[in-house]
């Protein structure tokens, strides 16, 4: 009898916790689908469905025409191409640079470089608008340390061309390289020291040893560094607006297109549809993270393992 009490009092305990842990998915599972599903809902309504009461979720008047407009305006095609070219070649230099850098503060021990570490660690908390007004005056009138002037008498305007984003790459100064830094530096910690000491024994050098012992070894390191890195770059606003005024990717062409489609709508008035402006940026937004979403569908497993692995290793 009081086996099979206890018996009870375990198998309710096991139903409740898998009750609240339901509740507890499906609620987060909730806020995160939400307001794609809402953009969703928007981009595929007509314009009369706008302002009807009876309409919350699924439309009654289905049309592509939001799509139509959001794709011309933003010169989608292009976009796209010059965004993928943009965040691959950056996410492919700034995981060198990380890689490099990490690797040499988790073994190569020099004079200061704990003080330099904490300055990688100070780029991760101190807030990028901090030093938005000495970056921009940099890149407008850049001088190399005072080489450029020497050499053709006057400094280079880098702004609205993607040099800021390769320099900042190559140099391990991205967007987020400090936690990239630091989720390599902590991983090749993890790898044991004898690694590395046989293939001093037999003759490899520094170089020789990060690249053919040590990165084969940093797979899920770097997968998760890749994948950050890419999502990163293809959603950050802020330096893309900063770097370039002007220019096909997709943070610039979200930002001017209820501008750019209020002088197609209105003429250049402000008598424009301000809920309809709103309705067809929200197809922009959609339209902007759907090749993510494509992409995520292919690439969650590894990116699971690399950040299962990266955090067991680190």
């Amino acid at each position: 009898m009081r086996n099979s009490r206890l018996l009870s009092v375990e198998f309710w305990k096991k139903w409740i916790w898998s009750f609240v842990r339901l509740v507890l998915i499906a609620g987060l599972s909730f806020l995160i689908l939400y307001p794609i599903l809402q953009k969703i809902s928007t981009a595929i309504k007509d314009k009369e469905d706008l302002y009807s009461p009876i309409v919350m979720w699924i439309p009654i008047h289905y049309t592509w025409d939001n799509f139509k407009q959001a794709i011309m305006i933003m010169d989608y095609w292009d976009t796209l191409m010059n965004t993928f070219a943009l965040s691959i070649s950056t996410t492919i230099l700034t995981a060198a640079s990380c890689a490099l850098a990490g690797y040499g503060f988790a073994r190569l021990k020099f004079k200061g470089s704990n003080l330099l570490f904490a300055g990688v660690i100070l780029t991760i908390l101190v807030p990028p608008s901090t030093i938005l007004i000495p970056l921009y005056l940099n890149l407008k009138d850049f001088t190399l340390m005072g080489i450029i002037p020497l050499l053709t008498g006057k400094s280079v305007n880098l702004l609205n061309t993607y040099w800021p984003f390769i320099l900042t790459a190559l140099t391990a100064n991205s967007l987020k390289a400090g936690l990239y830094i630091f989720i390599f530096r902590q991983f090749f910690r993890g790898i044991p020291k004898e690694v590395e000491e046989a293939a001093y024994i037999d003759g490899a050098g520094i170089g020789r040893t990060f690249s053919r012992i040590m990165l084969p070894n940093a797979i899920p390191a770097i997968i998760t560094v890749l994948l950050f890195s890419f999502v990163w770059q293809w959603n950050d606003s802020f330096f893309t607006t900063t770097y370039l005024s002007s220019g096909k990717v997709m943070s610039v062409q979200l930002a001017a297109l209820p501008y750019n489609l209020n002088n197609i709508v209105s003429g250049g008035s402000s008598q424009a549809d301000p809920f309809y402006l709103s309705m067809v940026q929200d197809t922009g937004i959609l339209l902007a993270i759907l090749p993510l979403i494509i992409i995520y569908l292919f690439v969650q497993r590894y990116f699971v393992e690399g950040i299962e692995r990266t955090g067991i290793v680190g």
